[in-house]
């Protein structure tokens, strides 16, 4: 019955054209049916849902990135990179000649300069930095090549928690 119809419409030369927007098939991640997919938006403002900036890899920049979203660079960066808060993903064709500070760092391509990071630094196996990584955590992957200095932060609690320990102990031997 279904089948019948469509051929109709399919074949009748007054059939109404399609519309000319479709959302792209990746949007579909937030419903499976495909009716809710027609009226998902482009960029959602859902609280779970991060919005990602592309710098593509035949593309360079010289100058200053500041930003409060996450950053992948697959081409050229010559300069400081500032994202508060945010990722910063340097990808297999990216390289950068800069100094970052970001919340998470991830490397798979080439980074010249420092890179500090208030949570996180990750350098894959094909990854290079040559610069020094300050960080909470550090994770250098077998196969990747690091040219300078690593210095794991503490976070302020663990540096509270032993004045606090250093204080009790003066005031126990009283």
């Amino acid at each position: 019955m279904w089948s019948n119809n469509k051929q109709s419409q399919s074949d009748s030369p007054n059939a109404a054209p399609a519309p000319a927007f479709q959302p792209p098939q990746t949007q579909s991640n937030f419903s499976s049916s495909p009716a809710s997919a027609a009226s998902a938006p482009v960029r959602s403002s859902a609280p779970g849902v991060k919005s990602v900036a592309t710098l593509g890899s035949g593309l360079t920049v010289k100058g200053q990135i500041v930003g409060d979203e996450d950053l992948q660079v697959e081409g050229k960066v010559e300069g400081p990179i500032t994202l508060k808060g945010q990722r910063l993903t340097v990808g297999k064709t990216g390289e950068l000649v800069s100094d970052v500070h970001a919340h998470e760092i991830i490397v798979y391509g080439k980074v010249r300069g420092n890179l500090h990071a208030s949570d996180r630094v990750e350098v894959k196996k094909d990854g290079s930095v040559i610069g020094n990584i300050t960080g909470g955590r550090v994770m250098i992957e077998d196969g990747a090549y690091l040219k300078g200095q690593i210095e794991i932060q503490r976070d302020k609690n663990h540096s509270s928690d032993a004045h606090e320990l250093e204080t009790v102990g003066a005031s126990a031997s009283n």
